[in-house]
């Protein structure tokens, strides 16, 4: 199973201090204050943070199926995450949890669609309508598009 996080910050420049070792080792001690050592034994076996992406804060999760609800009910309880020496005050959001890292894909391109098309409308002026409108254009799949991605998903899944 994967599931598709956010991670959430006031500021937005502390994302890029994240690492993906950081946020696997907050999500391991989340689980292991939360559910104690079962849960900390199920974590360890095939758990893995599969992708951070540090300007948007959105995270890939990896772990074993039968212990998702473990993983997933130990995320409210994550509210700082240390890396190089300092603690940064956040919450993981859970946006998605899917079989396949390509349906968390999928997820991801209508998720972010749907932002976009909310911020279109607390646009100021056409220049920043243009940008939306071109950022919008460039999450949606077309034909030609659609099987470079999915060449790119099915090597980055094995």
């Amino acid at each position: 199973r994967y599931l598709l996080c956010e991670v959430n910050v006031e500021d937005h420049s502390r994302l890029l201090q994240l690492d993906d070792r950081a946020v696997a080792a907050a999500v391991r001690a989340a689980v292991a204050r939360t559910h104690g050592d079962y849960g900390a034994a199920l974590c360890s076996i095939r758990f893995s943070v599969k992708y951070l992406n540090a300007h948007t804060g959105i995270v890939f999760l990896r772990f074993p199926k039968r212990c998702y609800r473990l993983l997933w009910s130990a995320l409210p309880f994550i509210t700082c995450i240390e890396t190089r020496g300092q603690k940064i005050p956040c919450f993981l959001n859970c946006l998605h949890v899917g079989g396949t890292i390509r349906t968390c894909q999928k997820f991801l391109i209508r998720y972010n669609t749907q932002q976009l098309h909310r911020m279109l409308p607390k646009c100021k002026n056409e220049e920043e309508k243009r940008q939306v409108q071109k950022a919008i254009l460039n999450c949606t799949l077309t034909r030609g598009n659609k099987a470079e991605s999915e060449d790119e998903s099915e090597s980055e899944e094995e």
